[in-house]
């Protein structure tokens, strides 16, 4: 028993370092990254079964632990584990064909897609009675889920009494998070802005005919793993953060941790300006805005100006050479724009960042 207690103790510390979010998007960016690179290898049903079995074993045995169950457990966030196992589930599975058809196209053999195309059947009576008897498994199990879990409901709203923490709903909460590290014009406006519009300039910017009707990586590389990093870094892991990792006050709790609400964190962010000014040449802030933050105001012409040159020289060199200077340069804008997220959410993490220029005389800070 004390064995026992002592490697849950050591897992439990493990699991409580790699949440720490300076620590967990960076390792997830890593596990994306070498997912994608082998995932030939690793999308293996004898590969990938193991993983996801330790992964469940590490789940259900944390759930002994009662502040993680009644997180994981709380009605709000069942729909968010549902939500990660499935999108898990099918990324697995999008990977396994795309390696399959990959593999077989190297070979100089159909895909999966091309050999079913060969097997037809009709939509009445095969089609509509698969997807009746879909309906069917789906409206129980949502009916049992009704029963079984209580509905999260609370009481009248109050301006006495607010929920500590107050959170937005689970679709939301990675724009809530976003809203930490960013002002409202940025995070609610030009972000989800520059989405729809990069969504939108896809079919423009990505003319590659290959890969359209059946799964594959090796033929749509860059577009998928921007996408994968787009969704599942950017978006799910936020969600995650907010849902399992913000706790009372708006603080960082680990998944074992009771969120106290008179925890106390000592923390006190600081502007690239008073970084130069007072901390580098110990001086005060000079008055006049633009000499106040010309040091952040250099660092971000740097970013942009030699953002896209190192992208062209680097990543993306195979890209500039297959684009023209238009598409090239919007592809290199969205992808600077979605970057400013990690850099400035991890720098407010590790130096305690706030605004790498900050000018409330008119209400720009960035």
């Amino acid at each position: 028993m004390t064995m026992v207690a002592s490697v849950g103790s050591f897992l439990k510390a493990v699991i409580t370092f790699v949440a720490a979010p300076q620590i967990l998007l960076p390792l997830a960016a890593v596990a994306l990254v070498c997912t994608l690179k082998f995932y030939r290898t690793l999308t293996k049903p004898k590969v990938a079964g193991p993983i996801g079995l330790g992964i469940l074993a590490l789940l259900v045995g944390s759930c002994f632990d009662p502040n993680f169950r009644g997180n994981i457990l709380r009605p709000d966030n069942v729909p968010i584990v549902l939500l990660l196992v499935s999108v898990f589930f099918f990324l697995w599975l999008s990977l396994r064909r795309a390696a399959i058809n990959d593999e077989a196209t190297e070979r100089g053999e159909p895909t999966l897609e091309g050999r079913w195309r060969r097997e037809t059947v009709l939509v009445w009576p095969d089609l509509v009675m698969i997807e009746l008897i879909c309906l069917i498994c789906v409206t129980a199990a949502l009916v049992f889920w009704a029963i079984a879990v209580p509905a999260p409901l609370e009481e009248p709203a109050s301006a006495a009494l607010t929920p500590n923490p107050s959170k937005a709903p689970w679709y939301f909460l990675g724009l809530q998070e976003m809203l930490v590290y960013f002002d409202p014009w940025y995070a609610g406006v030009v972000l989800p802005s520059l989405i729809v519009v990069g969504l939108m300039a896809i079919p423009f910017i990505d003319t590659n005919p290959r890969g359209n009707g059946y799964y594959t990586l090796r033929e749509r590389r860059f577009a998928i793993t921007v996408f994968l990093f787009g969704f599942i870094i950017f978006w799910l892991v936020l969600i995650t953060i907010g849902t399992f990792l913000r706790g009372a006050n708006w603080n960082f709790f680990g998944p074992y941790d009771y969120w106290d609400p008179h925890r106390q964190v000592p923390l006190k962010n600081i502007n690239v300006s008073e970084i130069f000014w007072v901390k580098m040449l110990g001086r005060g802030l000079p008055d006049t805005w633009p000499l106040r933050e010309a040091p952040g105001l250099v660092l971000v012409a740097l970013y942009i100006v030699l953002g896209p040159l190192l992208l062209a020289k680097t990543v993306l060199k195979k890209l500039r050479g297959d684009m023209n200077p238009v598409r090239f340069s919007v592809v290199v804008i969205l992808l600077l724009f979605m970057m400013t997220m990690p850099i400035k959410m991890l720098s407010r993490w590790l130096f305690n960042l706030k605004y790498i220029v900050y000018v409330p005389e008119y209400f720009i800070n960035f």
